[in-house]
């Protein structure tokens, strides 16, 4: 754990946040919140997940790296 206050330790909600923002929410226009709700978890769950790219991942979306991982793990 770092220490209280450190700038860093919120670096990867700040990451996140910061792409549902630009590749979500500012692109869609929302009819409600329930809208809003389904389309931002659809967009967590079949999009960032298993389509967005991550360095720290060896460059693999997170369900790939996963599933990569637990053949690793189990084999």
């Amino acid at each position: 754990m770092s220490a209280s206050g450190n700038p860093y330790e919120n670096a990867l909600a700040e990451s996140f946040i910061a792409t549902l923002k630009k590749e979500e929410v500012y692109l869609s226009e929302y009819d409600d919140i329930g809208e809003a709700l389904t389309r931002t978890g659809y967009f967590i769950e079949d999009v960032y997940n298993t389509k967005v790219l991550r360095s720290s991942l060896l460059y693999l979306p997170p369900a790939e790296f996963d599933s990569i991982l637990l053949t690793v793990i189990w084999s």
